[in-house]
């Protein structure tokens, strides 16, 4: 007699709790190993953080550092009337002793303001008032020139702050003056306004016909700040602000 076989459950045992299917653990046994599976992993927590940070380390790298922004100096002049002028003093000058020597040279009497240099330099002593305004002359002349050379000039105009290397900006301290002008006009209580930008700060005397004196300071501050700040200068300007009352008339 034989035992006829048993037929196939219909539903798969359930596994063991402890028992995960490979698929859910994220591998295939069918797949050898080191190939990925399919999935993309989820990183959560530190994990997640240390990702960001690897990947934003790799897209500032592949993009580049940006260029810092260089210094903002002030203008330089061109002084193109002084350098003109000494140009022509040097070379009228140079020219004339040149001919003067060479006449010389060519058996010719020297000028008569040349012999009486000479004779004055040989003969006069150093404690002479004229020579010692000459010789203050030459100095003050000399200092002059030094500071010139030395200075940048162009104090009118504001250097402004540089967004990019090669771009340069200015602006002019009365147009400047002008913008911040407007804004305090602007205040409620405000009848009329002065204003004087320096290079290091700016000076603002308002006319004020009504409202108290102490709320219309305030309120012109806080505006004329924005403005200053909305100018996008390279370096702040202090700001010093008086209000008063007008004038009684008589």
């Amino acid at each position: 007699m034989t035992t006829p076989p048993e037929p196939p459950p219909d539903h798969e045992p359930a596994p063991a709790p402890g028992d995960e299917p490979a698929r859910a653990r994220g591998s295939d046994p069918d797949t050898p190993s080191g190939s990925p599976s399919g999935e993309v992993p989820v990183l959560t927590g530190a994990g997640a953080g240390a990702g960001a940070g690897a990947d934003g380390a790799d897209d500032a790298a592949a993009e580049g550092d940006p260029t810092p922004t260089p210094r903002v100096r002030r203008f330089w002049a061109v002084r193109r009337i002084p350098a003109a002028v000494l140009a022509a003093l040097v070379l009228g000058g140079a020219g004339l002793l040149l001919y003067d020597v060479a006449a010389v040279r060519a058996d010719r009497t020297a000028m008569a303001w040349r012999r009486e240099l000479a004779d004055g330099l040989a003969t006069r002593p150093l404690d002479d008032t004229w020579v010692r305004v000459g010789a203050a002359v030459a100095v003050v002349l000399g200092l002059w020139l030094l500071i010139l050379a030395t200075t940048p000039g162009l104090r009118a105009i504001l250097p402004m702050r540089r967004e990019h290397a090669d771009v340069r900006a200015g602006l002019d301290r009365e147009a400047a003056a002008l913008a911040l002008r407007d804004r305090a006009m602007e205040v409620s209580g405000v009848q009329s306004v002065r204003v004087r930008v320096g290079r290091a700060k700016v000076a603002v005397k308002a006319v004020s016909h009504f409202r108290a004196l102490d709320e219309v300071r305030a309120d012109v501050e806080t505006a004329l700040a924005t403005g200053v700040d909305e100018l996008a200068l390279a370096h702040p300007l202090a700001l010093t602000v008086r209000v008063a009352r007008p004038p009684r008339k008589a």
